[in-house]
């Protein structure tokens, strides 16, 4: 058998001269090579054809369906928007510095009422099989200085074919897409969350779960790189294998840094640039904003009958390079506002002293004197980001635009951060690294710790262990949450005991105030007795007591959801829980109260993450308030706390922990 490399090499060896086309007609824009053709519609100002060789890849439009890539927004004052109705366009061509023609369609269109703009830009590049994607967004209106939030902006590819039939999130995620017939039968249970489980002998049931939510294929944009749908050659036209992929070459315009989580896939191949999922920050619509997004790449590839979705999805992940394609970008920079070219970039390199037992460390630079997790305060700001050799402290990030950023390296088994602010990246780079030396916090001798501080609930109960009941075992935190019933699960409630409990199974991947009865497809009511309060247990020696004069709690939050949901800025009067007390007491005495902020907030494990806002607190009180031999330390959320929410969601309050510890001094 053909690999897919060797396959795809005796694909182009049998073409002839290889071509680039750019043309208009009366109804649309034609850009095509010796294999990819895409239109662009001048009446929707989407993409409305695409067809790889003979392969027509979207189908003909019903609805939103057989259309894309295209663009839209939760971005004027009535909601969504999707440009294109009162669209003008330009039709671009060139060669650039490599001698590889190309061709481009840049449609913008403005919201007359507000004058704000949408751009959207289309690259074609001969001898490619895929499109190279700028997005802008412009307001400009001294009168009404504030608009609104930018509260999502998206490309999608919006197949309306049986062609694709397979959903791929990252290398070890990735299932059938359900059957007309599971979807036929399905039972919503929670806002956008459906119960297949009646459909037994369908695949996606059989192989995946027993529930479909387009959060189950969300992912984490620290090490993610590629994803998208596949066809499996039994619906293709000729029988050969078929991908469509977003791929992640360049991540300098999203937000959030590496600890975002986004939905990727789901029937659509997602490029969410911006959205507030999980709990993300996204930036204010302000007189004078203007900012384009990208570039990101939109790859189609083919393969023989036997070639498997990891060898499609390998193919496009080759292009998650920041590096790739650069003397392209370059030489359309001219037509893209904003984007930076190569001469105002350079290769951020530093040596990061890192604490001892710092695994999987990450060195970021992101918006100047902001926590990366809520970098949209300054318009142009910029992200990178880059894995630190654990063994050296060595870090090089190529391509980074000049500018001041802060720097953050964190690392998992090390608690809390490492930040430096008014780092200057600038050219020509130095010869020397920037130096840092990463000294950890610490608040005495540690007596104990519970999880891996990870920025992550994944290492507890319903995190990231598999679930071994389907062939594919997706983790089970991408699960619908009620599928995990906590009052089964937890009789007595959470009671851990240092030493003798397990992180896995005696510590849950969700802290409840309340365990939910609406959007509970299981628990119609919800449940109260001994949900919101946690227990750890633990043992002191007096030799552990003698010199100690203080007792630190150090609590890590891998996610938190208030009465803010994701709406994190917003003031919310009539709600009680938008800041959220969070007590801890010791023997039984209440040692102190955290208030934590609604802008931490978002909708995290109902919406299948273990990745959200990671924030943390410490709590100091006095050692004599600790004996010799058994003490208690009680977590509490307050008792029944909700919110009001107005779709079918869990209305409760909730937490998730990255990892506690405890420490005297």
């Amino acid at each position: 058998m053909k690999s897919f490399k060797t396959w795809a090499l005796a694909l182009f060896a049998s073409r002839t001269a290889a071509f680039l086309s750019a043309t208009e007609t009366s109804s649309q824009y034609v850009l095509q090579n010796d294999d990819l053709l895409m239109a662009v519609s001048k009446s929707t100002g989407g993409v409305s054809e695409l067809v790889l060789g003979k392969e027509d890849l979207l189908s003909s439009r019903t609805g939103s369906k057989g259309r894309g890539p295209y663009l839209d927004c939760s971005c004027i004052p009535s909601g969504f928007w999707s440009p294109g109705g009162t669209a003008r366009y330009k039709l671009l061509k060139g060669t650039d510095s490599t001698g590889t023609p190309w061709g481009g369609v840049v449609m913008s269109d403005t919201y007359a009422s507000t004058n704000q703009t949408l751009e959207q830009y289309w690259f074609l590049r001969e001898g490619e099989t895929g499109l190279h994607m700028f997005s802008r967004v412009t307001y400009y209106n001294a009168r009404t200085p504030f608009l609104r939030g930018l509260g999502e902006l998206r490309t999608l590819f919006r197949p309306n074919t049986p062609l694709w039939t397979h959903l791929s999130g990252s290398d070890g995620n990735w299932a059938p897409i359900p059957s007309a017939d599971a979807n036929s039968r399905a039972i919503t249970v929670q806002d956008a969350t459906t119960f297949l489980g009646n459909a037994r002998n369908d695949p996606y049931v059989q192989q995946y779960s027993d529930y479909f939510t387009k959060y189950a294929f969300a992912e984490v944009w620290r090490d993610h790189d590629v994803h998208g749908q596949f066809s499996d050659g039994s619906t293709s036209s000729d029988g050969n294998t078929y991908g469509a992929w977003l791929v992640h070459n360049t991540r300098e315009t999203y937000y959030g840094g590496p600890l975002h989580s986004d939905l990727v896939v789901d029937g659509i191949v997602y490029n969410y640039i911006v959205s507030g999922h999980h709990g993300a920050p996204t930036p204010n619509m302000t007189h004078g904003f203007d900012r384009t997004f990208g570039p990101q790449y939109y790859h189609f590839n083919r393969g023989g009958p036997d070639t498997t979705l990891a060898e499609l999805r390998a193919d496009a992940s080759q292009y998650a390079d920041p590096e790739w394609n650069s003397e392209f970008y370059d030489s359309i920079a001219q037509y893209v506002p904003n984007y930076a070219p190569s001469s105002q970039r350079t290769t951020f390199k530093a040596t990061v002293g890192l604490p001892e037992g710092a695994e999987k460390p990450i060195a970021v630079l992101s918006e100047n004197k902001q926590d990366f997790q809520l970098n949209v305060f300054d318009h142009t700001s910029l992200q990178y980001w880059a894995d630190i050799d654990p063994e050296t402290g060595a870090v090089e990030i190529p391509r980074v635009k000049e500018g001041t950023y802060r720097l953050t390296v964190y690392a998992d088994g090390i608690f809390g951060w490492f930040i430096q602010d008014d780092v200057e990246v600038s050219k020509p780079a130095s010869s020397e690294p920037y130096q840092v030396q990463w000294e950890p916090e610490s608040a005495g001798t540690e007596i104990w710790r519970i999880g891996t501080p990870d920025k992550s609930a994944g290492e507890y109960k319903h995190g990231y262990a598999p679930d071994t009941s389907k062939s594919l075992q997706p983790e089970q935190y991408r699960a619908y949450w009620a599928e995990y019933d906590f009052p089964t699960d937890f009789p007595d409630g959470v009671v851990f005991t240092v030493g003798e409990s397990s992180e896995a199974e005696d510590f849950n991947y969700i802290h409840w105030s309340v365990f939910p009865g609406p959007a509970n497809y299981y628990r119609a009511q919800p449940y109260y007795d001994n949900v919101n309060n946690w227990t750890v247990r633990f043992e002191l020696t007096s030799a552990q007591l003698a010199e100690a004069r203080t007792a630190t709690l150090t609590v890590q939050l891998a996610g938190v959801k208030t009465a803010n949901g994701n709406d994190k800025w917003a003031s919310l009067p009539r709600e009680r829980y938008s800041n959220v007390p969070y007590t801890v007491a010791a023997n039984g005495r209440d040692v102190d109260t955290w208030v934590i902020p609604s802008y931490r907030s978002g909708s995290c494990g109902v919406r299948s993450s273990v990745v959200c806002q990671n924030f943390g607190n410490r709590f100091e009180f006095s050692a004599d308030l600790l004996k010799e031999g058994t003490n208690e330390l009680v977590l509490s959320l307050p008792f029944n706390a909700t919110d009001t929410e107005t779709a079918l969601l869990p209305s409760t309050i909730y937490l998730q922990y990255d990892a506690l510890r405890f420490e005297l001094s």
